[in-house]
């Protein structure tokens, strides 16, 4: 079948690919075949021999034009072969019977694709060439030949190609060819020759086959994959080019030539014809293959022996690992059970917390409201009272620019009258009763004005009070009341914890249970400390309850202990948690700087928590700043809001017997005794901190201002030596040169003022005066050397001619 045509005129190259009705159109030439065959034959005895043949130069070309076609071919792999239109117009032209056929030959232009016309007119030409035997192949060199084929036959001649490449076992079918032949009546061509003759050839080679198989005795050898023979033909046909797979040379040659056969490409790999002659059997070669069998069976075996033993080994490891395993697993056993039962316990444990630990929450809370509510009235009072001695005693000076029924603080005068007379009648009642006792234990002589806290009560205020708490505390014994004694027992839960600690600590250590107990242990006590106050003097010492002594020894058996114990550290971290955080409540909302006594117990409880659990309560635990922090807040809290100085005239004051004067002595020496309850914080707070707010706040803001308001004399000194017998000694130990430290300056200055004027005064006076004079400055360069202030007493001992400083330095 021609397949392609090429035109080289305009270097454009056009591929016809076979067409899908091929077959049909073969059916049809065969008709037309057996007619044109019958035509031709009588046509044959009238056209000479010349005008079939080709001019020998055009036979040239057509040899040329063969070679390069099938370099052409041969390079690209393909079945369907080009044909350029410049060779195609110089093919030789049939004489006598194919003039008018190959007329048609020549009207095809450069480019132009032929129609199935002329297709058939030039397979015709062809077909009948070749019978007739005008057609002539054109060989120049051996096994280079290049024979012209019918396009006709391609797909016979593939289908033979691939049958020999294959062994056939069954009777051959008639090809194609054959088949054509037989209808149409062609009797001893080349085709049913060759045909023969392979059909022979293979006859011969299967019969061949088969005895050889018969006859050779199998041989042991190693197993090998069916996949074998499948991968030997896809191998091959996948490294093989289109023609070559199938054995197709890329000429064009007569069917069943010498040629033909032996033009095939390196890749092919050629079927091996078996021999004839069978391989002799003898005893030799039987003994050598039983020999060799037998060597591998041997070979097999010892393999196999190998194997056994190494299973045997790992059988027996198993063995042994599985006793040991049932050995120890009788410790698991308890051991999962114990766990089970603790984690049981646990989570019922903390589904009880979950439940109880709002109310006791609230509990607190409403006990912490209850002593802030009792300490805000006391100290509500404390700035009423200061209210009213003041607006009394103060100048009227400012009366008339007032409303007539306002007084100068913008208060209705009826309704604030009223209340002042009530105020006042409850004030000196307390007073008298306060002096009733003093006059009782033989204090009267020492007392001074403002130095006794009144924190006296009422019996409504007391009964309310009382009945608050007690509800408070039953409340706080039915909070368990449906609670097994095994979920709210401080014991009950430590010995369920110890049981775990005696028996698995490594469990117990792996699951952190040290850092655990202190937030489980936090409820439970937190409601035996809901009554805990230590302002008051009857408060019990929370290292005697009995969460404290419980919690005591816990973790600390007789065995050795272990590094990084979690459980040592247990009181200190409930101290951290607990007690800190219930002072911090307390300092901020409880706690009365003006009162010595709570200050002295609050400064004690700290103390013993800074020296007994130095662990925790140190300037880098958070609790324990947030609790300096509230004490800080509080004492300037009480500095801004009730500390009050009245000022009034001299001549107002010489009237010891007065209200103004008793009002100011009074305001005077409880600012002297804040001053004595900042400074016990000495140790406690920084030295900064306690000069800032003691001295700047109060010393210099307030009581120098009363200083310098007071007659200067006895009194003074007696009020300077109060001030000073405040301060901390170790404020002046390390001091070194003459001066004192900066905040005090302004008191030493007011000393030195204080000597200057006793001096003038006794100017023109008594001997006696004088001697009294010389006495009191005396003291007060004793007081400025007990504060390192030797710059001003050497000044003062200059000034008045005092020639016993030295004395007076060395007796401070």
């Amino acid at each position: 079948m021609l397949s392609n045509f090429s035109f080289k005129e305009t270097e454009e190259v056009f591929k016809v690919k076979k067409s899908s009705y091929s077959k049909k159109i073969v059916k049809q030439l065969k008709k037309e075949y057996k007619e044109d065959l019958e035509k031709s034959k009588v046509r044959t005895e009238v056209n000479s021999p010349t005008d079939v043949e080709a001019p020998p130069e055009k036979i040239g070309q057509n040899k040329d034009i063969g070679q390069e076609d099938g370099t052409a071919n041969s390079e690209h792999g393909e079945e369907e072969m080009e044909v350029e239109s410049e060779k195609e117009e110089e093919k030789p032209k049939a004489g006598g019977a194919f003039s008018s056929a190959l007329s048609s030959l020549n009207v095809l232009r450069p480019g132009e694709i032929p129609d199935a016309a002329f297709i058939h007119a030039a397979r015709k030409k062809r077909q009948m060439a070749r019978e007739l035997g005008d057609f002539t192949p054109v060989d120049s060199e051996p096994g280079k030949g290049r024979l012209v084929r019918e396009d006709e036959n391609d797909a016979s001649d593939d289908e033979d190609d691939d049958e020999k490449r294959r062994i056939v076992f069954t009777v051959k079918e008639k090809s194609q060819r054959q088949k054509i032949a037989e209808e149409i009546g062609i009797e001893g061509s080349d085709d049913e020759a060759l045909v023969a003759g392979e059909q022979d050839e293979e006859l011969s080679r299967w019969e061949q086959e088969q005895i050889r198989k018969g006859i050779n005795i199998p041989q042991v050898q190693p197993s090998q994959p069916a996949e074998v023979n499948n991968v030997y033909y896809q191998n091959t046909y996948q490294t093989l080019s289109y023609g070559s797979s199938y054995g197709i040379p890329y000429t064009y040659a007569a069917y069943g030539s010498s040629e033909t056969k032996s033009q095939k490409t390196d890749n092919t790999v050629p079927f091996k014809t078996p021999s004839n002659e069978m391989t002799p059997v003898t005893i030799d070669l039987v003994k050598k293959q039983l020999k060799d069998r037998l060597d591998s069976m041997k070979e097999m075996h010892k393999a196999n022996r190998q194997q056994y033993e190494k299973h045997q080994q790992s059988q027996e490891d198993s063995t042994k690992a599985i006793e040991r395993l049932e050995g120890s697993s009788g410790g698991i056993g308890e051991r999962y059970k114990f766990l089970q039962e603790m984690r049981g316990y646990v989570q019922d444990l903390l589904e009880c917390f979950s439940e109880k630990v709002p109310l006791i929450n609230e509990l607190e809370s409403a006990m912490h409201q209850l002593y802030k509510q009792r300490a805000s009235r006391l100290v509500q009072r404390r700035q009423d009272d200061i209210k009213d001695e003041s607006s009394e005693f103060s100048s009227h000076s400012n009366k008339a620019l007032m409303a007539p029924n306002l007084d100068s603080f913008g208060r209705d005068r009826v309704i604030y009258q009223e209340q002042v007379k009530r105020r006042t009648a409850e004030r000196e009642a307390r007073r008298a009763r306060r002096r009733q006792a003093r006059e009782q234990t033989g204090k009267m002589a020492d007392h001074l004005e403002g130095l006794s806290s009144d924190d006296e009560e009422t019996s409504t205020d007391i009964t309310n009070f009382n009945l608050e708490r007690d509800r408070i505390l039953k409340e706080s014994s039915k909070v368990f009341e449906d609670v097994l004694e095994s979920f709210y027992s401080i014991d009950c839960i430590k010995s369920q914890f110890e049981a775990w600690r005696s028996k698995y600590f490594a469990s117990y250590k792996d699951a952190y249970i040290g850092l655990c107990l202190p937030k489980l242990f936090n409820p439970l006590i937190r409601l035996q400390l809901l009554t805990w106050t230590p302002l008051e003097g009857k408060c019990r010492d929370f290292e005697t309850m009995l969460w404290f002594e419980s919690l005591l020894f816990y973790g600390c058996e007789e065995q050795e202990q272990v590094k990084d114990d979690a459980d040592i550290s247990l009181l200190p971290t409930i101290v951290e948690r607990v007690v800190l955080p219930k002072l911090t409540v307390i300092s901020e909302n409880i706690w009365d700087p003006f009162s010595t006594t709570q200050t002295s117990r609050m400064v004690a409880i700290v103390q013993k928590l800074i020296d007994g659990y130095p662990s925790v309560v140190n300037a880098e635990n958070k609790n324990t700043q947030m609790l300096l922090k509230a004490l800080l807040l509080r004492m300037r809290r009480t500095l801004d809001d009730d500390v009050f100085m009245p000022l009034y005239p001299k001549n107002i004051l010489e009237n010891k017997n007065s209200g103004p004067y008793l009002f100011f002595q009074r305001q005077f020496w409880s600012s002297v005794k804040l001053l004595g309850n900042f400074l016990q914080w000495y140790g406690i707070l920084s030295n900064k901190t306690l000069q800032e707010l003691s001295i700047d706040g109060l010393l210099n803001r307030y009581i120098l201002m009363a200083f310098q308001n007071s007659e200067y004399g006895e009194d003074s000194i007696k009020k300077a030596q109060s001030v000073i017998a405040c301060f901390p000694k170790q404020w002046f130990a390390n001091l070194t040169g003459d001066k004192t430290i900066s905040q005090l300056e302004n008191f030493c200055r007011y000393l030195v003022h204080l000597a200057d004027t006793i001096y003038r005064n006794s100017i023109g006076c008594s001997d006696v005066e004088k001697r009294n004079a010389r006495e009191h400055i005396k003291q007060i360069i004793k007081l400025l050397a007990s504060i390192r202030a030797l710059d001003h007493a050497i000044t003062v001992a200059n000034d008045h001619n005092v020639k016993e400083f030295k004395i007076l330095i060395e007796g401070k």
